[in-house]
């Protein structure tokens, strides 16, 4: 089996779908925002406007592009407090899927939202470098990374592998078992670790100095990094947080998973061995460290250490580390050679 460890329960953050309206959510607005703060927003810069749209349009504005008894609820809710995401318009009685859209189309129209916003798919608003972004992780994504992106949609994850290559977002969103936890985990794998995958691309480019160096990577398929065969040496594989079927053979199972202090420990000893001569700048580091803890926070990771050599005058020291809940993965890989 091609997995790291077992899956996870993936609440859907949104309801309604098509035409269909749904009831109001019972859980309180401060809880559905709270998933909603730091990286992980529904509405990015680009399409701001829905939500000044809906915080500031006139009812009769309004009503040109939703149902009157929809508009009278918006109204009444902004006026004790203003939206402020995409789930807190969704929370208003009536206001599912095809509302959103409704709303969406009414900025566009009334010019809060232009050409840089693609529109509200799944519940999430997309902007269009995002969409090029999704587009372009879902057309190159390993399975065994998909599989872990999307750890509760796996008719979801075979549908995308065998139906791609896309060219639009709107049309990853319409596969079948692509819904609204689907779209934003793959979103956020396809746009939210922006800065350290800058840093990771100055490792890549700096980290060979002579006689060893560094690589990472943030996308890769880890089954075909841990089980590849025919080196010279293989040692030292040990992993952690694998169900039992997933455990590559001859590997030790430690009991415990990785943390976030864990993670950032061997990344920042992996961006020093790159950087022995000062030559990766130190803003593109710090943005990158900050970048990584933000995504990191509280987080647990499953994943293997493991080292190789391709001949007998060198060697590797390989990391691999796995969000066991969205599927959010790094490697580093130190080497030298005489």
């Amino acid at each position: 089996m091609r997995r790291l460890g077992p899956a996870f329960l993936a609440v859907s953050l949104f309801a309604g779908c098509g035409g269909s309206e749904v009831p109001p959510s019972s859980e309180p607005i401060a809880q559905q925002e709270a998933r909603l703060t730091g990286t992980d927003v529904d509405v990015p810069p680009e399409c701001q406007g829905i939500l000044t749209f809906a915080n500031t349009a006139s009812f009769a504005t309004l009503d040109a592009y939703l149902p009157s008894d929809v508009v009278t609820n918006l109204v009444t809710r902004r006026a004790s407090s203003p939206f402020v995401s995409l789930a807190d318009v969704s929370s208003v009685r009536l206001v599912g899927q095809a509302r959103l859209e409704q709303l969406a189309g009414g900025a566009r129209a009334q010019g809060f939202i232009g050409s840089s916003c693609v529109g509200v798919l799944d519940g999430l608003a997309v902007s269009t470098d995002d969409a090029a972004a999704i587009v372009s992780l879902v057309n190159t994504i390993s399975d065994s990374e998909l599989h872990d992106v999307l750890p509760d949609a796996w008719n979801g994850a075979v549908n995308l592998l065998t139906l791609r290559p896309f060219t639009s977002v709107q049309a990853i969103s319409n596969v079948a078992g692509i819904g609204d936890v689907g779209l934003r985990n793959i979103r956020n794998s396809a746009t939210l670790s922006r800065p350290l995958e800058a840093l990771i691309n100055e490792v890549n480019l700096k980290g060979d100095w002579g006689h060893g160096g560094a690589t990472m990577a943030r996308h890769f398929d880890w089954w075909q990094v841990v089980t590849t065969n025919g080196r010279y040496q293989y040692g030292g594989l040990e992993c952690f947080g694998l169900e039992p079927s997933s455990v590559p053979s001859g590997a030790s199972v430690r009991p415990y998973l990785a943390d976030a202090t864990e993670v950032r420990n061997e990344i920042l000893n992996t961006v020093s061995s790159a950087n022995r001569n000062n030559q990766i700048p130190s803003s593109v580091i710090a943005a990158g460290m900050a970048n990584l803890d933000a995504l990191t926070a509280g987080r647990s990771f499953k994943g293997c250490y493991f080292g190789y050599a391709n001949d007998p005058w060198s060697g590797h020291s390989v990391a691999i580390f796995v969000d066991t809940v969205n599927g959010f993965s790094v490697m580093t890989d130190t080497y030298w050679a005489e």
